[in-house]
């Protein structure tokens, strides 16, 4: 087999569930609507966004010589329901079991070893959702998937439950055709159940209003009005979008083990929550994305839903039954 071939057999192996390849042209459209994006302010308070659009969209300012990318995705449903007990708040599905960043860092990181040890001479850099790269773009020229209405990735295999890493090389590989084609056709139900209305328009989203937005990327004190009336449960994150695509009646168990939820938890504890001390809070989430909205976050999404009592209005499980998608 080809060198081409031979890597994508070998992430396969790695468990990735699909594995595409793009040629690192300058992503001129993208930039142009994340630009018209910014300029709405619907990113909120994350202004890290607004810095350099040119190296977001040009990965030759990422990496020199750059000749090739790798796109992965790797599937991380598991099928566990959320637990819709009084006084808990409900975890975001990505974020139950280890931190996605380190599980596809190691994976990538071993997928380009095999990549030196065909070559001889290749240098790769390896992303991951953190560096400035349009990793939903990138996997769309890569040609596998498209985005949602909700602005997620979609594959037609198993849905949008996946998680996206890119592999930046200085080596030739002929790319794959991009995914031309928006399979979301008519379908506004992730606009329709939004409980925030955060999704504007199609393809839109104004993180302001976005509930994983306000419970994991927002560091203010309380949590905005629009959020909190309207919190539906969720304490770290938020699925609604994702529950409701009909796109995810293809969902199909990871093969990731490190993807179930720690400690059995797909929800948390509000009164647990709200007595953890600092070295608790670092003993109990070490090694999980949920760190990522810090003790003050998490005790103020939970001091929010032991406010307003509020009750979980979105069983994903009784709306997939009702409407045939499960």
């Amino acid at each position: 087999m080809s060198l081409r071939d031979d890597i994508k057999q070998y992430g396969r192996e790695l468990g990735f569930h699909r594995v595409g390849i793009a040629h690192p042209d300058v992503l001129q459209n993208e930039r142009a609507r994340l630009s018209e994006w910014l300029q709405l302010n619907y990113h909120g308070t994350m202004h890290w966004m607004e810095r350099d659009p040119e190296l977001r969209s040009d990965p030759s300012r990422l990496m020199e010589n750059i000749r090739s990318i790798v796109v992965v995705v790797h599937n991380y449903y598991t099928p566990h329901e959320h637990t819709h007990r009084p006084g808990t708040g409900k975890i975001s599905r990505y974020a139950w079991g280890d931190d996605y960043h380190d599980v596809i860092r190691d994976k990538l990181d071993d997928l380009l070893s095999f990549i030196k040890d065909r070559v001889g001479q290749a240098n790769g850099k390896i992303c991951v959702d953190t560096a400035p790269f349009m990793d939903k773009a990138w996997a769309v020229r890569a040609g596998l998937g498209w985005i949602g209405k909700h602005s997620n990735l979609i594959t037609r295999e198993v849905g949008s439950w996946v998680f996206i890493g890119s592999l930046l090389l200085d080596i030739e590989l002929d790319p794959d055709p991009p995914m031309a084609e928006d399979h979301c056709g008519t379908c506004t139900a992730c606009i329709d159940e939004c409980p925030t209305g955060a999704i504007v328009e199609p393809y839109v989203v104004d993180s302001r209003r976005c509930i994983s937005f306000g419970t994991i990327e927002f560091r203010g004190e309380t949590l905005p009005d629009g959020i909190t009336k309207d919190l539906d449960g969720w304490i770290y994150g938020c699925d609604v979008c994702q529950d409701v695509c009909p796109w995810n009646r293809f969902q199909e168990p990871s093969n990731e083990s490190r993807f179930e939820p720690r400690n059995q938890e797909t929800s948390l504890d509000l009164a647990m929550i709200a007595d953890l001390t600092h070295e608790e809070y670092l003993d109990r989430f070490r090694g999980s994305p949920i760190k990522r909205a810090k003790l003050s976050g998490l005790k103020r999404n939970a001091a929010a839903l032991l406010e307003c009592d509020d009750t979980p209005i979105s069983d994903s499980k009784e709306y997939n039954r009702a409407n045939g998608s499960s």
